[in-house]
């Protein structure tokens, strides 16, 4: 067993069936929709589930593959260490949906894309689409190593499981499913796993509220523990986490994944009609809300459990990503199928995610890679699509030994996000937006915002910010009681604090201080995509003036107009509404100007309200 395994025995029968319940269910919606789509052979309605969803399994489905194990396991830790500020992420998501809503959502749609960077050719050239495909193949296969990589580490640490035995047989799992039943299977597997990871987290959410005595304590120990830290408004750009950043870093980044990402507007577009389509982003927002209160409360829970001994600096887990599943086993371990419930909720995660972005990698390729230098039968196409979805199930699971290097979860997922959508998401602004931005102004843009991001990306993981711009909130280890044996062995070969400082050491002087601090200081990393999208915007602007984009034309089709937007239509009812009202009230007018004529008794009557003394 490793140094940071649990002793065999801390699952039970009960918990293994509830997880294996997970899995065949899952598998077996894949299995349903092979059977049932069994003569098709369209490779575009394998990839897109022939545009005849509806908004309520779509919008679930994107609420699953949002709520992945990162959000399971390390949101809670998040909260523990830095605070409940990561709340206003819901207001970062709540302004993204509005932008994609009216801005790309009704283009996308118009014109039926598989693929999302399919628009950039229509917009731009073919040179600015491949390298939109390939900036996103490779920050998907990235971010899905991290998020294969969440589950398998919560297994090795509560069962006598190998950590790659968790990895390969999540990937397996989803694999099969993906490659049986096409987006279909996706969605309707999104909906029963949605259920799953609710259930899983309310289950530690009702435990922990029984154990503490009610919400009060809960709310209590977080107040009094400075968890509870809402009101920080500094403008700062260098500090990791303030309501600016939140709400700046975490828009334009959720604004790039809702409205760019191929594994998103593949749903949007299988919407029967725009308006499901619309349904579906905002139910989704309100979704991803409740997930995100849910998960921010675990982690007033796990503070009110351990605010006398924190199990991260006295070495009880060795990562703070491991601390969700150090208190189910703590909390659960009484009631034979919970902990079993809860993994299986981190693995429902992880599964809505990965398999969405299988389906997504498998539509990109094909069409952006495959369909415009080949000549190849819609049979082919077909059987090709379900090779490609194949293919990458089984590269994600090998690129989850990546994510074993990386450090936290959340933040690296962001950086990943960040560093690549954000450059991305200005140029599809720029597209949609200004007819006059030209092919030569969106591919410099797009290299040069790409330059930009990644440079702020990599001189923040060499020379991270300082304590000072992080903040950690404090932690203690005084009610510790290491004498006592628990029930079950947690054990750490090295103290995250010792680790930490071997590793900071190699990048500060005496004082302390990084070498670099004087020359470099690192943003937060929410601002890494911003940095990216910013760049393009301006260089993307700069160079199609130079080069004559004022005189170009585009298509209407590929640009928004003012009747695709909601508000328009809001606007034009209104409008009416009140010129209507005009209409009677001069018609009104009129028949008093006629009465008053006919009847001077009225027209004095009304002279005298009006302080009038008749001649």
């Amino acid at each position: 067993m490793s140094a940071d395994s649990l002793v065999a025995g801390s699952l039970v029968a009960a918990d293994y069936v509830v997880f294996a319940l997970m899995l065949v269910v899952s598998t077996s919606i894949g299995v349903y929709f092979s059977w049932v789509n069994r003569h098709q052979e369209s490779a575009r309605d394998f990839l897109t589930g022939g545009r005849t969803l509806t908004a309520l399994p779509v919008s679930m489905s994107l609420t699953a593959s949002f709520t992945s194990s990162i959000t399971v396991l390390s949101t809670p830790a998040e909260v523990y260490r830095h605070g409940a500020i990561f709340v206003f992420v819901a207001l970062g998501q709540a302004l993204s949906v509005v932008v994609v809503s009216e801005v790309f959502l009704p283009v996308f749609y118009r014109l039926a894309v598989t693929s999302t960077y399919e628009y950039l050719e229509l917009r731009f050239n073919r040179a600015t689409r491949l390298l939109g495909t390939v900036i996103f193949i490779v920050q998907t296969m990235l971010y899905n190593g991290i998020v294969i990589y969440g589950p398998a580490l919560a297994f090795s640490q509560i069962a006598d499981i190998d950590l790659w035995g968790g990895i390969i047989s999540t990937g397996i799992v989803c694999t099969l499913y993906c490659t049986l039943g096409g987006l279909k299977a996706v969605v309707w597997t999104d909906v029963f796993q949605i259920g799953i990871m609710l259930s899983g987290v309310l289950a530690v959410i009702i435990k922990s509220v029984i154990l503490q005595g009610g919400l009060s304590t809960i709310i209590s120990d977080s107040q009094q523990g400075g968890r509870l830290n809402f009101l920080d408004f500094d403008t700062n750009p260098l500090r990791r986490h303030t309501f600016w950043t939140m709400v700046i870093g975490q828009t334009l980044g959720w604004t790039a994944v809702n409205g760019i990402i191929q594994s998103q507007v593949q749903r949007y577009v299988s919407c029967k009609s725009l308006t499901h389509a619309r349904i579906a982003v905002y139910s989704c927002m309100l979704g991803l809300c409740t997930f995100l209160v849910s998960t921010m409360f675990v982690g007033m829970c796990l503070f009110s459990f351990y605010k006398n001994c924190d199990p991260w600096t006295s070495g009880q887990v060795s990562d703070p990503d491991q601390l969700m599943p150090y208190l189910v086993m703590d909390i659960l371990t009484d009631y034979p199928g919970l902990p079993g419930l809860f993994f299986a909720a981190v693995c429902s995660g992880t599964l809505s995610t990965v398999s969405t972005s299988i389906n997504a990698l498998a539509a990109v390729t094909l069409e952006d890679l495959i369909k415009p230098y080949t000549n190849m039968s819609e049979k082919h196409l077909f059987w090709m699509s379900k090779g490609l979805t194949f293919f990458y199930g089984i590269l994600c699971i090998g690129m989850a030994g990546l994510a074993s290097a990386m450090g936290t979860m959340m933040q690296e997922s962001d950086v990943i996000a960040g560093s690549t959508g954000g450059p991305l998401l200005g140029i599809f602004i720029l597209g949609i937006l200004c007819p006059f931005v030209n092919s030569k102004g969106a591919l410099s843009g797009l290299l040069l915002g790409l330059a930009a991001s990644f440079c702020v990306s990599i001189g923040g993981i060499i020379y991270p910010p300082p304590t000072a711009m992080t903040r950690p909130l404090p932690l203690t280890t005084e009610g510790c009681d290491f004498n006592i044996t628990d029930s079950f062995n947690w054990t750490s070969t090295v103290l995250p604090t010792q680790s930490m400082s071997i590793i900071t050491s190699q990048v500060q002087n005496s004082d302390g201080k990084h070498l670099l601090a004087d020359t470099w200081q690192s943003p937060s990393y929410l601002y890494f995509g911003p940095v990216g999208t910013l760049t393009a915007l301006i260089v993307g602007l700069v160079v199609s003036l130079l080069t004559g984009g004022q005189r170009s034309s585009v298509e209407s089709r590929v640009t928004l107009t003012k009747e695709d937007t909601t508000f328009y239509y809001l606007f034009m009812l209104i409008k009416g509404r009140v010129t209507r009202r005009q209409g009677r009230s001069k018609v009104t007018e009129s028949r008093q100007k006629r009465v008053g004529v006919e009847n001077p008794d009225l027209c004095n009557a009304e002279m005298e309200l009006l302080n009038i003394t008749p001649a």
